[in-house]
């Protein structure tokens, strides 16, 4: 049942005045949540100046009060996760249940604990006679976190939890079309971290634009699409800022022969379907051999015709709406010319609008060629192109045609065969037997157009420091 009055009381916490802002609709039902925030380019240049002020007391505290500190942030997290799992569906449109918002609570709880208890040690170089040198990490300074809207909560943790674990101060903006649920979950966090340390700042385009172009911000972490994260590239020139940037993808699944369809069907479709599709590292394309080709895509289409999709709060649903009208009309467009191409549309292939606006029923598409807009574009929606192959060559290098790679999959019931074809593949991680599931210790990143830089694990607080080399003398003979 929704506790309408805990979800209130968050958006009384950050939410404009009445009659100012930008109205927040409910993804599934269009009606009017919220209001978020409009802040200025002005607003921003106090923001970084006060995270700017911030940062020095802030990594005095050293690493043991910061860690006890992110620890108590966690658990406020926890403490209000219902509540921001209800206006993160209603936001976003993710359903509470499956891989959803309350799963996506549950990740930012347990990524800042793993951020917060995760220890960087010294390393140590060299250690003879004439030299002792060392290699440790400082912090950045001041980080600009730029977020997406298709896990809007889980995503900027990933950003901000191990910024401050090494003694940054942040000023994050989340996406436009998800404003409230990251404001509200920034304010759970303050309840227990020191004035000006995380700022979040709920603007336009142009704001987004000044962070990454601002002299005062000397770390950009940026998750969205790889056009964007090129002009990121190009505003951050002048100040020569650090970036991290997870852009996008168009992962890559490939059943190799020998497989059993049934051992695979439910993980192949949560591969693809996660979050309605909408995931940079979702699988969006599959090449299945001929030898398991119909058992495949009859397996998929089962579980795709009878998933429950629906408005997010009813508890019985798992699938969702797309989140704006701008991704329904991309996944309408090219499963549209997929149809024009004389593709086989095996079940869904339309919107559903007796569920609301933005509902598309979950597609699977047969027979497909593999240069198809479906298949060579990222649809980030319920829509999976499944491509026939014989050679499984032929098979790799269609996967590794593309300019992007941030995951990919191999699937097979033999773990050598796997492991060997999974080096094939040209992407920043490759799953076996399954797709996009992500580990706090294991680093993540694309290779490509998807982006660069290293987040999770050691690797991650790596990403948000300054290495230094202390080199002096060595041990006495």
């Amino acid at each position: 049942m929704t506790d309408t009055s805990a979800v209130s009381a968050l958006l009384d916490r950050i939410q404009a005045p009445e009659g100012s802002g930008r109205d927040i609709p409910d993804a599934a039902t269009r009606e009017i949540i919220g209001r978020a925030p409009v802040q200025t380019v002005a607003d921003l240049d106090d923001a970084i100046a006060r995270a700017k002020a911030a940062q020095p007391a802030w990594e005095a505290l050293g690493h043991a009060k910061r860690s006890e500190l992110l620890l108590a942030a966690a658990d406020a997290i926890d403490a209000n996760a219902e509540a921001l799992a209800q206006l993160l569906s209603r936001e976003q449109g993710k359903p509470l249940n499956g891989p959803n918002a309350r799963f996506e609570l549950g990740a930012c709880s347990a990524w800042l604990r793993t951020n917060a208890t995760t220890v960087l040690e010294p390393e140590v170089l060299v250690d003879d006679e004439s030299l002792h040198a060392e290699l440790v990490y400082k912090p950045a300074g001041v980080v600009g976190a730029i977020g997406p809207w298709n896990w809007p909560l889980m995503i900027t943790i990933w950003q901000i939890g191990p910024s401050l674990r090494m003694g940054n101060t942040v000023v994050a903006k989340p996406s436009e079309y998800t404003p409230l649920s990251v404001l509200a979950m920034l304010a759970v966090m303050n309840e227990v971290l020191p004035a000006d340390v995380l700022i979040g700042i709920s603007g336009d385009r142009e704001v987004g634009a000044r962070i990454a172009s601002h002299p005062d911000i000397d770390k950009i972490m940026f998750t969205g699409s790889t056009a964007t994260g090129r002009k990121i590239i190009e505003s951050s020139a002048g100040n020569l800022a650090r970036l991290t940037l997870e852009l996008g993808g168009n992962d890559a699944g490939i059943v190799l022969p020998g497989t059993d369809p049934s051992a695979i069907a439910e993980d192949l479709f949560w591969g693809a379907f996660i979050n309605t599709g909408q995931t940079c590292a979702a699988m969006k394309r599959l090449y299945v051999h001929d030898s398991l080709y119909d058992e495949v895509v009859d397996a998929l289409a089962g579980i795709a015709a009878n998933v429950p999709i629906g408005n997010g709060l009813d508890e019985n649903n798992v699938l969702g709406p797309l989140q704006n009208k701008q991704q329904f009309d991309i996944v309408s467009r090219l499963v549209e010319d997929a149809k024009a191409r004389g593709a086989r549309i095996v079940t869904g292939g339309e919107a559903a609008p007796e569920l609301g606006e933005l509902f598309y029923r979950p597609t699977i598409v047969a027979d497909i060629d593999n240069d198809a807009a479906l298949v060579q574009e990222e649809q980030f929606g319920p829509a999976l192109p499944i491509i026939r192959y014989s050679d499984v060559d032929e098979a790799f290098a269609l996967a590794n045609a593309v300019d992007v790679g941030l995951g990919a999959s191999v699937w097979s019931s033999d773990p050598e065969a796997a492991r060997e074809a999974a080096t094939r593949m040209q992407s920043g991680t490759v799953w076996i037997n399954s797709h996009g599931g992500l580990h706090p210790m294991v680093p993540f990143g694309g290779v490509k157009s998807s982006g660069y830089g290293l987040e999770f694990g050691v690797a991650g607080l790596k990403s948000v420091a300054v290495p230094q080399v202390v080199s002096g003398p060595g041990r006495k003979a």
